[in-house]
């Protein structure tokens, strides 16, 4: 089986001042400047993307932003485009979150474009899949997963497919302190790798990365990060203290 290098990435959502996202970033920089076998990314508010790039530059650690618009330039008024965000130093961007598909109302086919957007400037989307509790109860996990799989990743090519990741966040526990147990997720990340091997090929399911989001935290991390198909985490709460942050990433670490 090719080994993936984990990805644990921090969704500060819509918090932080421009000083304290700076102040996290700095820390976070100098805390993780021994980590070298797994990949580290932040993603901020998009409006502190550009000084947070700056505040870690010499360091290891990405930078993603938590969403943007799937149109290249024009009379948009408020959005962001994915070339602007490439423009200013991101590397990743976060899609489909599940607080953008529910509260939002982000359809997959909204989540699509942008995928596409993304990928033809150069971005990692970090596509989020997830069901929500009814769901869960219900039976319905993999048919919900699987819809929005498909629904997202509708015309991406093979090539690019290898150059995504996909994040499975199970909506009930995300926020709620309430998280998969190691074996749940584990069942669906197989589940989703079964989804790419059907839809590409073998290569392909075993070369992109699935992360587990869903309150992930430094007493939790690594027991889920030790399953063989965990490739990382993306992180929420926790992704605001360096404490707990680091402590994810030390459990990636083995």
């Amino acid at each position: 089986m090719m080994t993936r290098r984990l990805l644990i990435a921090g969704n500060w959502k819509m918090n932080l001042t421009l000083a304290a996202a700076q102040e996290l970033a700095e820390a976070v920089k100098k805390e993780s400047r021994s980590v070298t076998e797994l990949d580290v990314a932040v993603c901020p508010p998009a409006i502190y993307v550009q000084p947070v790039v700056a505040t870690l530059k010499g360091s290891n650690i990405g930078v993603g932003a938590q969403n943007a618009y799937f149109e290249k330039e024009g009379a948009f008024t408020g959005e962001i485009s994915m070339g602007m965000l490439k423009d200013v130093g991101c590397q990743y961007v976060i899609l489909g979150h599940s607080e953008r598909r529910h509260i939002l109302h982000e359809s997959s086919e909204d989540v699509n474009v942008k995928v596409l957007a993304a990928l033809s400037v150069g971005l990692t989307p970090i596509v989020c899949l997830g069901e929500l509790l009814k769901e869960r109860e219900a039976g319905m996990t993999e048919l919900v997963v699987r819809r929005q799989f498909e629904g997202s990743f509708s015309g991406v090519s093979l090539n690019d497919m290898k150059k995504c990741v996909i994040a499975y966040e199970p909506v009930w526990a995300i926020g709620t302190g309430k998280v998969a147990t190691p074996e749940q997720a584990e069942e669906v990340h197989v589940a989703i790798r079964k989804m790419m091997k059907e839809r590409y090929n073998q290569e392909v399911a075993e070369t992109v990365r699935i992360q587990y989001g869903g309150s992930v935290n430094d007493k939790n991390a690594k027991e889920i990060l030790d399953k063989p198909n965990v490739d990382g985490a993306l992180v929420g709460g926790a992704s605001l203290k360096v404490a707990s942050f680091m402590g994810i990433i030390n459990g990636g670490r083995g």
